[in-house]
């Protein structure tokens, strides 16, 4: 078999270690070439076991949150599913898809909710892993379904990575859209917290002297 070398070209037997008519090594570029193959395989096959030891402690996690709180009740569910329904009706399409398809439901809180203060007594959310706790108080004080829609609506933005003033702002700027408006609900416990806790975390959208209550969004 003959050795060719790779810088002129020139034919020599396989023993051959150096080129005569240029000097050059003899099969220099068949070694550095196999090396490189070598170094790339090795580099994936680390980025590959790297992703399964992450994808692994994902789903650990997730697993926990999930089996450390319980499930809800048959009729609780039924309440979830018929505001839910109310979402898509009125065109929230992509909150009720994710709320409906997407979201773990639990009715009390994992370890992970249980070792931080919470926000309010109705709901949470553990964003990524799409888990979102309805306290009792969230089948309590809501006056009806489009009431429970409205804090559902809150976690989805949640469940989208949304932070408290973009869910805040989004939910007060789509009230009426929803159905949830001041002449049926301004005496209800959760339009007037939910109303309160806007101007705490959306504070631009009162400043509107003209308006009740400065509301811009009136």
């Amino acid at each position: 078999m003959n050795n060719k070398c790779p810088q002129c070209g020139l034919n020599h037997p396989q023993s051959s270690k150096a080129c005569i008519r240029c000097g050059g090594m003899l099969g220099e570029t068949e070694n550095i070439s196999s090396n490189q193959g070598l170094l790339k395989s090795s580099i994936v096959k680390r980025a590959v076991v790297c992703l399964m030891v992450l994808a692994a402690v994902f789903l650990g996690f997730y697993t926990s949150l999930i089996f450390s709180a319980d499930k809800l009740t048959a009729e609780e569910r039924a309440q979830v599913d018929e505001s839910i329904r109310i979402l898509e009706e009125k065109g929230f399409q992509d909150e009720a898809f994710l709320l409906k398809h997407l979201a773990a439901f639990r009715a009390n809180d994992n370890w992970l909710n249980a070792s931080v203060a919470k926000e309010n007594a109705y709901a949470a959310t553990n964003f990524p892993f799409e888990i979102v706790t309805l306290y009792p108080d969230f089948f309590t004080y809501p006056v009806d379904a489009t009431e429970r829609a409205a804090i559902l609506l809150h976690e989805a933005k949640h469940l989208q990575g949304k932070d408290e003033k973009d869910a805040y702002e989004y939910v007060w700027r789509n009230r009426k859209g929803l159905g949830w408006k001041f002449e049926a609900y301004r005496t209800s416990a959760i339009w007037m917290e939910t109303r309160k806790l806007t101007r705490e975390h959306a504070p631009g959208l009162f400043v509107c002297d003209f308006n009740p209550y400065a509301d811009c969004t009136d």
